[in-house]
């Protein structure tokens, strides 16, 4: 092992990271987010792909150690790990207790928050030490599934420098009132909306894990450094990362050809020079993810949100997507077929018979009939059109066009080849596609939850899966994905049952829960599922060492060394 050094990491096509601060907030979801943020602020817990190929708790990595349940499951008490904040200060109980009061405050601004789970879910937080805390629950939950789901969300935030609602007001208690606590999280997320201050905000400079900012570019440039305060049990050994970001993935690739990446990718349509990348010095690995993909609808779109409500329509759309097709030419086999919400590119207990059949096999001539057969008629130009409006179902006005538009993200070619075959696909039963390819970010921030009025309802697909739609905790739960008001349910769907379904699995031990969520909402189609692409195929140097590449898309830079 050589100490020190540093390495160049190629970011997703168009990606600019633009969010460190620990509380998420809609629009800044990406994955690289996250996975830079932990190495800043490490959350209570962290899983990753254990050495016997299952999910599991990373404990090095996580703040604190495992997690202790009472005997009737209403209380869970945390001790936290030796980690000091980078101003000299311990990380403490009060570091938690500081998030939770805010998250609590301001959570229906949080993205991760669900209705009835935590914070609700948590009816005290009482401190037992310095290091040690205690959480009461308003009832018993599946233990699995809240430590991976639930503790995992909190995250310590330093307290003696955060807990103010200005830049140049003091520091106090103030997240321990409800009100004031709602200015301080105003404050912070208002400070983690300016990235072009990262690197500079007083703030950003007190980390607890083994890396700090050094540089945060508007550009998507963000540079890493070793942070010599750390002290906990998984230090960096590198002395910086940089993440560099590409428009295209072709730019990306051109890069890597010449030397100026460590660890990147190779787009799908260059994996025939896999020989040549070898003969420079790269070793090529797949990288598969916990995910699924996924193009949401809009339901509550004001011109087609009474559309999308109609489950046969949504059947019609599934059977008209050729996922043998996407996975297997578009993608070259770097993806896996999804057919419902629980990942299939890894065997695990939580996925359905029902799921893996698949429901909805591609059949474009039963989608068109099953259309025909509620009212549509096919227009001269191609398209079809509500004739019949009892039949076409309620609140769908007669002369309706199954005309609609998807939000894509840009700078993938084998999402601009996805998105294509699925607009001609669906122009064999009467649908017009139309296509607007935005950067990532822009897509995300444009795919938000709304009411039929507001100004921002007006997108009606969206589709940000080039490295898989949504990557799953340990626990591939659906409370934020498809639960009423979940707040990464972008298109709002809501079914009664499958909210029964997710609150079992949520509190329930039995196995078969997961299961039967996984064949619901296979068949009911809260969206539409897509082949899922593999997180990317990556391109490492051959002298780059300690990279495990996480399913949960996390990155752990602080294991990687240079053996040269």
């Amino acid at each position: 092992m050589v100490a020190g050094g540093s390495v160049s990491f190629a970011l997703p096509p168009s990606a600019t990271p633009n969010w460190i601060l620990p509380i998420g907030v809609s629009g800044y979801g990406a994955t690289y987010n996250s996975a830079i943020r932990n190495t800043l602020y490490p959350p209570l817990y962290l899983f990753d792909k254990t050495s016997n190929g299952t999910l599991g708790m990373d404990e090095k990595a996580s703040a604190a150690q495992p997690p202790v349940y009472s005997p009737d499951g209403r209380t869970v008490s945390i001790t936290l790990r030796n980690l000091t904040w980078s101003d000299g200060k311990p990380v403490t109980a009060r570091d938690v207790e500081f998030f939770y009061n805010l998250v609590k405050a301001g959570k229906k601004q949080w993205s991760i928050y669900s209705e009835g789970r935590i914070p609700d879910n948590v009816t005290g937080f009482e401190t037992t030490g310095q290091r040690s805390f205690r959480l009461h629950l308003d009832k018993k939950y599946n233990q699995d599934w809240f430590t991976a789901n639930q503790l995992s969300r909190l995250i310590p935030m330093p307290q003696a420098v955060w807990d103010k609602t200005s830049d140049n007001g003091p520091v106090g208690d103030f997240d321990r009132n409800p009100k004031t606590a709602e200015k301080v999280f105003d404050y912070l997320v208002g400070q983690g909306k300016q990235l072009g201050k990262f690197s500079t905000n007083p703030l950003f400079k007190v980390v607890d894990g083994p890396f700090a900012i050094q540089d945060f570019s508007t550009r998507g440039q963000v540079t890493l450094r070793r942070n010599p305060h750390y002290t906990g049990p998984d230090p960096a050994h590198l002395d910086t990362v940089r993440f560099q970001t590409f428009t295209s993935s072709a730019a990306e690739y051109n890069v890597l050809l010449a030397g100026g990446v460590d660890y990147g990718y190779v787009p799908t349509s260059d994996l025939g020079q896999r020989a040549k990348l070898e003969g420079l010095g790269y070793r090529i690995t797949p990288w598969d993810g916990w995910a699924v993909s996924y193009i949401p609808y809009n339901f509550n779109n004001p011109a087609l949100g009474t559309v999308f409500k109609q489950r046969y329509v949504r059947e019609a759309i599934q059977r008209s997507v050729n996922q043998d097709g996407i996975a297997d030419v578009i993608w070259r086999q770097a993806a896996t077929k999804t057919y419902g919400p629980v990942p299939q590119g890894t065997a695990s207990k939580y996925l359905s018979p029902r799921q893996q059949r698949n429901p909805y096999p591609f059949d474009p001539a039963r989608a068109k009939r099953q259309l025909a057969q509620h009212g549509w008629r096919t227009g001269s130009d191609g398209v079809a059109y509500c004739a019949d409006p009892h039949a076409c179902g309620p609140g769908i006005q007669k002369g309706t066009r199954l005309s609609m538009t998807v939000l894509s993200e840009s700078g993938s070619d084998e999402t601009t080849g996805m998105i294509q075959e699925l607009k001609s696909s669906l122009s064999r039963i009467g649908v017009d596609l139309e296509i607007s390819q935005r950067p990532l970010n822009s897509v995300l921030a444009a795919t938000a939850q709304c009411k039929p009025a507001d100004p921002s309802c007006g997108w009606q697909l969206s589709f940000f899966g080039t490295q898989g739609s949504w990557y799953y905790d340990a626990d591939p739960s659906g409370e934020r994905l498809f639960g009423t008001n979940g707040t990464s349910n972008l298109g709002s769907y809501s079914n009664p049952h499958a909210d029964e379904l997710i609150a079992e699995t949520n509190e329930s031990d039995d196995q078969f829960a997961m299961r039967e969520y996984s064949a619901f909402l296979a068949e009911d189609l809260p969206v539409i599922w897509v082949p899922n692409p593999a997180y990317q195929v990556s391109a490492i140097d051959s002298a780059l060492h300690g990279v495990t590449q996480d399913p949960l898309a996390d990155l752990y830079p602080q294991r990687w060394y240079w053996t040269r």
